[in-house]
């Protein structure tokens, strides 16, 4: 068993790249994006056989008063966990994990899977995410779009909205900011942003809607080997009114299909919010996403979310707030949400 060290991460990310069980979210790059975006203590921990790399668990910990202590696959990604070419370089990892949690004294372990791991383990059923093949050609992807929905999409279009690759994070985060405070949600730091772009390169890409030269929304984009994961999006108020978002989405969509990508991954959604309803209304179909804890100092499943009706008045109080407060003080709190 290894700790990754910045020597090592080549190794680490071709391995991943071929690791049918492995997502975007298992790359090294994660080690220096919360390391130093949040500064929590990442555990980064491969196992090998005869030289070759048998498998990787990317954990980070998070020890905060208000929210707990955790060791987790992955703080601030939807995906995670295990991913291995054998079992015995799985059951290793798991162990050490186990391991690791019960020595850090952590209140739980969680692993964020894509399939179940630990059938014995609390769950929480609370996400799902939704994922659909690109098809070949353009055309074909705007009529698989269902008939309210593409004519959302052809709103957009007919208001004028154009679509260009950004290479800075500014207007982006100008879009992104505005649109989670008004959910009530605190914002991460511009320089999470960045370094995330600075980290990632091409495979971090940044696209804006705009109208007559004005930005109207935005998104931030992840690409892992023949798919495109938007990941971070947002608009300003006038993307209502445009169909701003709408036209985003398919714009992203159209680019991947014209790049050969295969897959459009539309990312996780809670139940029953206007997130889920949202990308159910493009064609999407929901699967499970199995996020399991072992609990440890613990006693329950954490809780952290919009939904629990312990935050419902922070929401309202934090919508209330200038957007230039919101932001000052938002990634105080949210780095220690993950």
């Amino acid at each position: 068993m290894h700790l990754l060290q910045p020597q090592q991460a080549k190794r680490w990310d071709e391995f991943v790249s071929l690791c049918p069980e492995a997502t975007f979210f298992h790359r090294s790059g994660w080690q220096t994006v919360i390391e130093r975006a949040f500064g929590h203590k990442t555990w980064f921990l491969y196992v090998e056989l005869d030289g070759q790399v048998q498998g990787v668990l990317p954990l980070a910990e998070i020890n905060s008063r208000l929210f707990g202590h955790s060791l987790s696959s992955l703080p601030f990604c939807v995906y995670g966990g295990i991913a291995a070419t054998s079992e015995t370089g799985r059951q290793a990892l798991d162990h050490a994990a186990q391991a690791l949690a019960s020595r850090l004294q952590v209140d739980y372990l969680e692993y964020r899977n894509l399939r179940a791991l630990h059938a014995q383990w609390p769950t929480k059923d609370l996400y799902v995410t939704f994922r659909k093949e690109i098809a070949p050609e353009v055309e074909d992807n705007m009529q698989a779009i269902p008939r309210k929905q593409r004519a959302m999409v052809r709103k957009g279009i007919k208001a004028g909205l154009e679509s260009v690759i950004d290479e800075d994070t500014l207007r982006f985060f100008s879009a992104y900011s505005a649109s989670v405070h008004r959910l009530g949600t605190p914002v991460f730091s511009k320089s999470y942003f960045r370094l995330l772009k600075e980290v990632f390169g091409q495979d971090c890409e940044l696209m804006i809607i705009e109208k007559g030269g004005q930005i109207v929304s935005g998104v931030m984009s992840f690409y892992f080997r023949d798919e495109v994961l938007p990941y971070y999006g947002g608009g300003t108020h006038e993307a209502r009114e445009v169909a701003g978002n709408d036209f985003m989405y398919w714009e992203l969509m159209r680019r991947a299909c014209e790049r050969g990508y295969k897959t459009f991954d539309f990312g996780r959604s809670k139940h029953n919010t206007g997130s889920f309803d949202f990308k159910k209304n493009w064609g999407f179909e929901p699967t499970p996403l199995y996020y399991e804890y072992q609990l440890h100092g613990s006693e329950a499943v954490p809780d952290h979310n919009p939904l629990n009706p312990r935050y419902r008045l922070f929401i309202k109080a934090w919508q209330k707030l200038p957007l230039r407060l919101a932001n000052l003080i938002g990634p105080h709190i949210v780095k220690n949400l993950g």
